[in-house]
C-alpha cells in the first residue's frame, strides 16, 4: 500500500491543529483530568506497597489496593492536621501582626512624605481609590474561599477513589494500553510504560524525600535564628519548592515579609539569605543526587511546562506538567520520527 506524503504546510497545519485541540480538551476537561493525574501519581507511588501486600503477604487485590490507598489517606490527613495546628498558632497572633503592619505602614508613609514629597492626603486618596475595588469584592472572595475548600475536599475524595481503582484494575489498564498498538510494537510500548512508571516513582518519592530534608533544615535554621513560626514557614518553603525555579523565590519573599513584620529588616534579610543558600545547596546537591537523572529537562522547557500547566490547570498544573512533559520525552525517545523533540526537551549534552 502506497504511503501518502502531505506537503510541509499541510503537515504543519495538522500538527498545530492537534496541539490546539489537545490544549482545549485538557482545559475544558480539567475537572476530570486533574484528579485522574493525581490519582495516577499516587497509584504509581503506592504500587510497590500494593505489590508487596498482594504477592508477598498473599492479600487479595481488593485488600491490597484498599490498604495502600488507606495509608496514603492517613499520611495526607496527618499532614493536614499538622498544617492546621500551625495555622491556628499563626492566626492567634494576627492582632499583633496587624498592629505591626500598621506601624510599618506609618513609617513608610513618613518616608514617602520626607523623601518623595508625597503628602499624606495624596497617599490617603490613592489608597481609598485602591480599596474601592477590594471592598466590592470582599464578600465574593469569602465565598470563593469557602467554595475552594469544598472543591478541594471533593477533589481529594475523587483522587483517592481513582487511585484505588487504578491499583485494582492495573492489569486491565496495561492490557488496554498494549492492545492499542500492533503486535510488533508492543514490546517497545511495554518498555515505555515501565520506564515511565520508574521515572514517576523515582521523581515523586525523591521529591518527597527532598522536601522533607529541605523543610527540616529550614526549620532548624529558623529555630537557630529565633524566627517566629519556624515550622509553618519551613512547611511553606518545602511546599512552594515543588514549583521549579519560581516557587522557592516566592517562598523566600513570603518568609522575609513575615519575619520583617515580627522583627526587623536585618532579621528578614538574614532569613532570606539563609534560604537562598539552602536553595543553592538543594538545586546543586540534593536535587541531582536524590532525584537523580530520571527527570532530565532543560530549565527553559521546565519553566515553559510550569507556565503552560498553570494556564491549563491552575496551580495543580504547575506540579503535574513536570512528570507529563517527562513522560512525553520518554515517548519521543522511543519513536524515530519524534526523537528531535526529545532532544529539545532534554538537557544540553556537552560534546
Amino acid at each position: 500500500m502506497e504511503t501518502v506524503k502531505f506537503p510541509f504546510y499541510a503537515r504543519l497545519s495538522l500538527v498545530l491543529f492537534s496541539v490546539v485541540l489537545i490544549f482545549v480538551i485538557l482545559k475544558v476537561g480539567a475537572g476530570i483530568f486533574v484528579p485522574l493525574m493525581f490519582a495516577s501519581l499516587i497509584a504509581i507511588l503506592m504500587l510497590p506497597l500494593n505489590q508487596f501486600l498482594e504477592y508477598k503477604l498473599k492479600a487479595g487485590r481488593f485488600v491490597a489496593a484498599f490498604l495502600s490507598v488507606a495509608l496514603a489517606v492517613l499520611v495526607m490527613l496527618s499532614f493536614i492536621y499538622v498544617v492546621a495546628l500551625q495555622i491556628t498558632v499563626f492566626s492567634s497572633d494576627l492582632p499583633s501582626l496587624k498592629r505591626r503592619f500598621i506601624q510599618i505602614f506609618g513609617e513608610f508613609q513618613g518616608w514617602l512624605t520626607t523623601t518623595l514629597h508625597i503628602t499624606s492626603g495624596q497617599q490617603t486618596e490613592y489608597i481609598n481609590k485602591s480599596l474601592v475595588g477590594l471592598a466590592n469584592t470582599a464578600a465574593q472572595s469569602v465565598g470563593n474561599v469557602v467554595f475552594s475548600i469544598s472543591a478541594m475536599l471533593l477533589l481529594l475524595a475523587f483522587v483517592f477513589v481513582f487511585s484505588f481503582f487504578i491499583l485494582y484494575y492495573r492489569r486491565l489498564l496495561m492490557r488496554f494500553a498494549l492492545n492499542l498498538f500492533s503486535v510488533h510494537n508492543r514490546q517497545k510500548v511495554t518498555g515505555v510504560i515501565l520506564a515511565t512508571k520508574s521515572m514517576i516513582n523515582a521523581y515523586i518519592s525523591g521529591l518527597v524525600i527532598e522536601l522533607f530534608m529541605l523543610g527540616t533544615v529550614s526549620c532548624i535554621m529558623f529555630l537557630i535564628m529565633d524566627i517566629r513560626y519556624p515550622v509553618l514557614l519551613a512547611m511553606m518553603i518545602a511546599l512552594l519548592n515543588v514549583i521549579p525555579y519560581l516557587g522557592i523565590y516566592t517562598g523566600i519573599a513570603l518568609c522575609m515579609l513575615v519575619t520583617f513584620a515580627n522583627s526587623n529588616f536585618g532579621m528578614a534579610f538574614e532569613a532570606g539569605a539563609g534560604l537562598f543558600i539552602l536553595h543553592l545547596l538543594d538545586s546543586n546537591i540534593l536535587f541531582p543526587r536524590i532525584i537523580g537523572s530520571r527527570v532530565k529537562m532543560n530549565p527553559f522547557v521546565t519553566i515553559l511546562a510550569v507556565i503552560v500547566g498553570e494556564y491549563i490547570w491552575g496551580v495543580a498544573g504547575m506540579f503535574l506538567f513536570i512528570p507529563i512533559v517527562s513522560t512525553i520525552k520518554l515517548v519521543c525517545e522511543q519513536v524515530d520520527a519524534l526523537k528531535a523533540w526529545s532532544i529539545l526537551i532534554g538537557e544540553d549534552v556537552k560534546s
